[in-house]
């Protein structure tokens, strides 16, 4: 028990260390390439913090636990949605100002409406996968299409130019890339190991297991860069870091259990979690869109978020509480009325003989005497 809580721990540093080194690496090498700074924050950033939820998740249906994958990516988004936005805006409401992020909303409301279709069969198959891999395809193509046609004034340009290393060089960004993959890599590994170790000692389902444990942990980055970005004044960057990520994870992330591991999953997965994650998603385009006017998540609106996190969590626990062990029913021979003797109706021990009495002393077997 201890080295799986030892190694969930390493694992969630290692994990988070190494997806900052990632996105450094991989935003650095694209600067060098010449591509804008709004494509790098829509594409390469987005992609960049959901690596620990997609590596795992691969990892998890490699080792045969589908279940703790899926658990990620729809824990994962619930938490990105109800606790990250909701701790950021109680440290700092966040103005949306940007009409390109504006035109993210609708997006992962489709995204979250496909995935939704795909799931209604209860089975997550090779086919899923792939489709989930295509809107992949697509939704790169869609936010590319909308980081070029953004106007040179839209906020979300200056902030993610801040963000975005300028003067490192293009050897020392592809060491940090490449560092920072294998940390990923190895660190998703030793993760899984002792998650999985942690489900079976506590006797909870893997998929409860990735809604709690595993999905806090690989949220931890977008928390870190969410509150950083917030007090920074980088709203838009806050929100848009939750968005991009939140149609990764259901795209890519869903789509590694699909691929790898197919086959039905549990029924609460769409008794339970997906409908929460819609209605937070719903609840978001509603908080941020702003129609008419300015969106925005005020403290109020993320103390609600925050609360419906923790309000979910206790329902998965009083949910997935062990019950306790049910009494094994004692075998007929051992249930069966023991020997009781003529004379005073009291049980005797010891053994009888085929007419019904007890077997003198004289002929027992020493080793059945009591």
């Amino acid at each position: 028990m201890l080295l799986s809580i030892a190694a969930i721990i390493a694992g969630f540093a290692l994990l988070i260390w190494g997806a900052e080194r990632f996105v450094t690496g991989a935003a650095a090498i694209a600067r060098n390439l010449g591509v804008t700074p709004m494509l790098i924050g829509l594409t390469i950033v987005g992609f960049g913090t959901s690596a620990p939820e997609i590596l795992v998740s691969g990892m998890a249906a490699f080792q045969s636990n589908p279940g703790l994958a899926i658990g990620n990516s729809l824990g994962s988004n619930i938490a990105n949605i109800a606790l990250i936005l909701g701790l950021t805006a109680l440290i700092a409401p966040l103005k949306v100002r940007s009409e390109t992020l504006r035109r993210e909303y609708p997006m992962l409301l489709m995204v979250c409406l496909v995935t939704l279709l795909l799931l209604l069969d209860g089975e997550l198959g090779v086919g899923d996968g792939l489709i989930l891999l295509a809107g992949l395809a697509l939704m790169l193509y869609g936010v590319i299409y909308i980081g070029r046609h953004s106007r040179a004034s839209d906020p979300m340009e200056s902030e993610y130019a801040a963000e975005i290393p300028q003067d490192m060089a293009m050897g020392g960004a592809l060491l940090l890339f490449l560092l920072g993959l294998g940390l990923l890599l190895f660190s998703s590994k030793i993760l899984v190991w002792g998650a999985v170790n942690i489900a079976t000692a506590f006797g909870v389902s893997d998929l409860v297991i990735g809604l709690t444990i595993v999905a806090l942990g690989t949220s931890l980055p977008e928390l870190a860069a969410s509150i950083t970005s917030a007090l920074k004044g980088e709203h838009d960057i806050a929100i848009g870091n939750v968005l991009g990520s939140n149609m990764y994870n259901l795209l890519a992330v869903l789509a590694m259990p699909g691929l790898i591991a197919p086959g039905e999953f549990a029924p609460e997965v769409l008794s339970r979690d997906m409908p929460v994650m819609i209605a937070l998603t719903l609840a978001l385009f509603v908080m941020g869109y702003g129609f008419g006017g300015q969106g925005m998540i005020n403290r109020f609106e993320g103390a609600i978020l925050t609360l419906c996190f923790l309000g979910y969590q206790g329902w998965l626990f009083t949910q997935s509480a062990p019950q306790p062990p049910q009494h094994a029913q004692a075998p007929a021979a051992l249930s069966a009325p023991a020997h009781t003797t003529p004379r005073d109706g009291t049980q005797s021990l010891l053994p009888a003989t085929s007419d019904g009495g007890e077997t003198p002393a004289a002929n027992r077997n020493p080793s059945t005497t009591i």
